[in-house]
């Protein structure tokens, strides 16, 4: 089937005469801006680093704002997001670039895969990154995934490493949110016996626990400043220093990195080492949100009943429809706890959101209970939101331990199965299990 392509062309500004196009063969956004790891880079010094974003969506092209300083203007007019048919200007800093239609190209042809590794997604946003993942799985080239909170980042590394010839060597994630700003050398690289008070012994850091294999750094964008030059050393040397060590330690680490954070603009802002972000960002994957995963949003509600052990056919068609009309937020992890929140109370959290408010007043009734979980939490009278968390956890609890007894108690296993990242399902087991330590 044809499709458009735009064709723009540089008007105005230092870069005039320059030219490129937009076509549906590209796997993700077409970003433009002063970064080197724009695929369109300005010369424009009014251009910020990361200006804005270029994308097929249907037959038109979709240029959106990136938080730029000077703002993103289409005919004359400020926009955050606009859809451009061809014949307009559009304005970044002091350049002019006029928007064309070019001829129709054939549609190519998008693998039907509906997933990659844990990484699930039947629309043509996902479909399109599953053949640049499978290339840059076999790569041993360090990879930026980029994504708001809940798009699957953390699922896409995994991904990428059990893709990979390291496939048989240890996946290590380190998350630069969770260590104390005082731990966070000591975490990356390992320290030695008495380097500092609380060292009673010899520990390896996340590169020396990932070496042969892969290590991700989740949120590098959080990662403290004056730790990015240690960082970069030891990417570029393949070697680490202990805490309070004489002689460097060798390893053999591919470098994920994962941020919901805009790389380009914290450098910019100089929160983020600019050759840092030269080393780190040689391939980039930008996970769409959910709101741009057109039909994503039902296929991914059933897969999530399925994986509960509950009929893919559970939730109502008018559910679903709800769903479908609503940003996301909080994206895949937002969704897939509504539906365990609805496979644990059903009816009651719809018929919550949907009653007027003159149905919620009046004197109390009490919901029949029959021993039910359900009904035993609602007579607890709490506010809904307090009641739906215990429901909720009650749910988590109960799915942990299936999935777990299901898989013998192999947490590897037992997370694929989730379709979640094996350091989540830890967090979740942990989080279940009695405290050992009270008495």
């Amino acid at each position: 089937m044809p499709t458009s392509t735009y064709v723009f062309v540089v008007v105005e500004g230092p870069d005039t005469g320059h030219r490129f196009v937009l076509d549906a063969m590209r796997p993700s956004r077409l970003l433009i801006g002063t970064s080197p790891a724009c695929d369109v880079r300005l010369s424009d010094r009014h251009a910020s680093r990361r200006h804005a974003a270029l994308e097929m969506a249907g037959r038109h092209a979709r240029l959106t704002d990136l938080g730029s300083t000077n703002g993103t203007f289409v005919d004359g007019v400020m926009v955050g997001e606009a859809f451009l048919r061809g014949g307009e200007v559009v304005r970044l800093g002091s350049t002019a670039l006029q928007v064309n239609r070019g001829p129709a190209v054939e549609a190519p042809t998008v693998p039907p895969s509906s997933g990659f590794g844990q990484v699930l997604g039947a629309s043509l946003a996902m479909r399109r990154l599953y053949p640049l993942c499978e290339r840059l799985a076999q790569s041993d080239l360090p990879v930026v995934i980029e994504g708001e909170t809940g798009t699957g980042k953390e699922q896409l590394a995994e991904a990428l490493h059990a893709a990979s010839p390291r496939a048989k060597g240890p996946f290590v994630v380190f998350d630069c949110t969770a260590a104390a700003p005082s731990l966070v050398e000591s975490e990356l690289f390992g320290h030695e016996r008495g380097a500092f008070t609380g060292a009673a012994g010899q520990r390896k850091g996340v590169f020396e626990r990932a070496d042969g294999g892969t290590l991700l750094i989740d949120e590098i964008g959080d990662l403290p400043l004056e730790l990015q030059p240690k960082l970069l050393r030891a990417i570029e040397r393949s070697e680490v220093m202990r805490v309070g060590g004489q002689r460097p330690v060798r390893v053999d680490v591919r470098i994920l990195a994962a941020t919901r954070r805009n790389l380009d603009l914290e450098t910019q802002d100089g929160r983020f080492r600019d050759d840092l972000f030269h080393r780190i960002a040689v391939t980039r994957v930008e996970l769409p949100p959910l709101r741009r995963r057109h039909g994503d949003i039902a296929f991914l509600a059933r897969h999530f009943c399925e994986r509960a052990g509950a009929s893919a056919q559970a939730l109502p068609a008018s559910l679903i429809a709800r769903w479908e009309a609503y940003d996301w937020p909080g994206n895949v992890r937002e969704l897939r706890n509504a539906v365990a929140r609805w496979l644990a109370i059903g009816d009651l959290d719809v018929a919550e959101a949907e009653a007027p408010d003159s149905d919620r007043k009046g004197s109390r009734a009490t919901f029949p209970s029959h021993g039910d979980v359900i009904g035993q939490i609602v007579n607890l009278d709490l506010p809904i939101a307090e009641a739906r968390q215990k429901l909720l956890e009650v749910f988590e609890r109960r799915y942990v331990e299936h999935v777990l007894q299901t898989h013998a108690g192999n947490v590897t296993r037992a997370a694929a199965a989730a379709g979640v990242a094996r350091r989540h399902l830890q967090r979740m087991k942990a989080k279940f299990e009695p405290d050992r330590t009270s008495k």
